[in-house]
């Protein structure tokens, strides 16, 4: 049995790995595009500007983007006064400033975090959590988004979708001006027919593997958000109990779509994980809660 803190330092070592790995997996793919197609440093650079400006955009306004598409309300003084009072608590415990509060009308239990830092951070919840979960349940569900906010995961996920954006960006411009272009002597090389076959592969499969890896991210961050509620608390069978729950409850989220499905605490389309094959479960947004369960138990 490992304690939280342990726990805290693994998953960051994992996700750090996953991360750095991801960027060697960029740099390699935009190079041998680049080689592949014949294209120079200035091609791929704007393409490079474009897919930040418009992933820095989308970074910069993500909490009202996000609670629009959610439709969510800011919380009310006297009809959320539970919920505020527990995320007053956690936030101070946790030693951040008080996010802002938003409720979602929607009996199915759920919530996520989000917000471009500290400062800027919101707190979701849905009216099905807070009326289906005890004090000590809630209490483990804010902590853990409140540990999002505090590990800058929303700033990570970011940086993680410029990349994803990259390489979709390129893949899909080269591949398809490709088609246009003619080849000259020189390119009949067998270097150039190895680049080029290479350049395809990428081109084709480089957004597939980009959001396989940006899922594996996300599903990594949830462990650490666990222990993190685990931290604050020191109650880790609050939020065990209050996975167990949302888990239990087969009811969809009707407000969320696939654009915010892996920001909830719990996947709000309530995937059926036993049902599933190994391959078809890589591309679920969160890890099974059989093992945050385990996770949080063995600590």
């Amino acid at each position: 049995m490992i304690n939280v803190y342990e726990q805290i330092d693994l998953n960051k070592r994992r996700s750090a790995i996953v991360v750095i790995l991801f960027a060697i997996f960029v740099a390699a793919t935009i190079y041998f595009l680049g080689r592949a197609f014949g294209y120079g440093p200035s091609f791929i650079g704007i393409a490079l500007i474009l897919s930040g400006i418009s992933s820095f955009a989308g970074y910069w306004y993500s909490d009202k983007i996000i609670l629009g598409i959610s439709g969510a309300r800011q919380a009310n003084k006297e009809e959320d006064r539970l919920f505020r009072q527990v995320a007053e608590n956690i936030s101070l415990g946790a030693q951040i400033p008080i996010p802002k509060l938003f409720v979602i009308e929607d009996s199915a239990p759920n919530a996520f975090a989000t917000g471009r830092d500290i400062n800027h951070a919101v707190v979701c919840v849905t009216t099905g959590l807070l009326d289906k979960l005890n004090r000590t349940e809630l209490e483990g569900v804010i902590a853990h988004e409140i540990s999002h906010i505090r590990n800058y995961d929303m700033r990570l996920m970011s940086v993680v979708a410029v990349l994803v954006g990259m390489i979709t960006l390129l893949a899909d411009w080269l591949l398809r001006s490709s088609f246009g272009r003619r080849s000259d002597d020189n390119d009949k090389s067998q270097a150039a027919a190895v680049f080029m076959i290479v350049g395809l592969v990428l081109a084709l499969l480089s957004p597939i593997i980009a959001q396989l890896i940006q899922l594996a991210i996300s599903r990594r961050r949830e462990f650490l958000a666990d222990a993190g509620s685990a931290m604050i608390t020191r109650q880790p069978s609050g939020l065990v109990s209050a996975l167990k729950k949302i888990a239990a409850d087969h009811e969809p989220l009707e407000a969320a779509n696939k654009a915010t499905a892996h920001l909830y605490i719990e996947n709000p389309f309530k995937v059926d994980q036993k049902n599933i094959g190994w391959f078809a479960n890589l591309f679920n947004t969160h890890p099974p809660v059989t093992e945050r369960i385990k996770a949080l138990e063995g600590m």
